[in-house]
């Protein structure tokens, strides 16, 4: 699959510009650490773009491990022939699935998915709405407050950074660089301070 099928599928599935832009985050903060890592981008960037393109269409509130987001997702993306490795690396960021994070590529999904959540949140309370002035101690800060950007779960951005083997404060500044190149596409920066 290449990255313009992913995103025509990850837009049918998908009309909250809020989960298309979480959905181009992740992908974002994939593609940096799949360079970082010396693995292919572009496939590690799918998996970011893809990973909850059912979550509209399919919530999974009972947390089925075979039913609803991620796994009807994933069964669409096996009958298009996309490769297990990333079905399965789609499957284990929801802890629910049982579906084991043995790869790296399954890890550093889990790893930056609630992180993108919290870094985008963090950037649009920030008075230019970008990351290009967010430092990782505010963010440290944010992560402590419970009440700023509730959804986001805390024990998975610590359990990720933990599961990569990379210091908490290394990730999220990793991400915040990753991020920092991708917010036009984000609709944050310059634009988003305007608007």
């Amino acid at each position: 699959m290449t990255r313009a099928e992913a995103l025509a599928l990850m837009e049918e599935y998908t009309k909250s510009p809020s989960l298309r832009q979480h959905m181009l985050a992740v992908e974002a903060a994939m593609r940096a650490y799949a360079a970082n890592l010396g693995e292919d981008p572009e496939t590690w960037g799918i998996v970011g773009l893809l990973h909850d393109f059912d979550y509209e269409k399919f919530p999974n509130q009972e947390h089925s491990p075979t039913e609803g987001h991620p796994a009807w997702g994933v069964r669409l993306l096996r009958e298009k022939g996309v490769p297990e490795p990333l079905c399965r690396a789609i499957l284990g960021h929801g802890h629910y699935t049982g579906v084991p994070r043995d790869t790296r590529m399954a890890q550093t999904l889990f790893a930056v998915d609630e992180l993108c959540g919290f870094l985008v949140a963090c950037a649009l309370v920030r008075p230019s709405k970008s990351f290009a002035d967010l430092e990782v101690s505010s963010v440290k800060k944010k992560l402590k407050d419970k009440g700023f950007a509730r959804g986001v779960n805390r024990d998975e951005v610590t359990q990720g950074a933990a599961e990569l083997g990379v210091p908490l404060d290394e990730h999220i500044g990793f991400v915040i660089q990753a991020l920092r190149p991708a917010e036009g596409a984000l609709g944050l920066g310059a634009q988003a301070a305007v608007g």
